[in-house]
């Protein structure tokens, strides 16, 4: 997200573990890194501690294919306000969840 424009949301299938290689395959080069480059060349890319951002070969691969990559050594710890795209992931996480109405069923003895 920036002033120029957010890019598409990307889900993960079900059942996908997401280790260093999947993320830097699929969601770096397939889908994050050339939505981000349609709106600006140069950008800062920051991630959260998850160990896939971790991961050795990710922020090697991060540090020379963004213009600005934040290294994990100057992560600033859990800063929910620094992290604002998380209110329309929960909002579209939450309408994928309720699209459908559950039925439930009781058992009564």
């Amino acid at each position: 997200m920036s002033a120029l424009g957010r890019t598409n949301l990307h889900f993960v299938d079900p059942g996908v573990k997401v280790n260093g290689q999947y993320y830097r395959d699929m969601l770096l080069t397939r889908d994050l890194l050339p939505d981000i480059k349609q709106y600006s060349d140069y950008f800062t890319f920051q991630q959260d501690g998850a160990p896939a951002h971790w991961a050795r070969e990710t922020v090697e691969f991060l540090k020379v294919e963004t213009p600005d990559f934040i290294p994990p050594n100057l992560w600033p710890p859990n800063r929910p306000d620094l992290n604002p795209v998380d209110y329309k992931i929960w909002g579209v996480l939450q309408e994928r969840v309720y699209k459908t109405k559950q039925k439930y069923c009781c058992f009564v003895q």
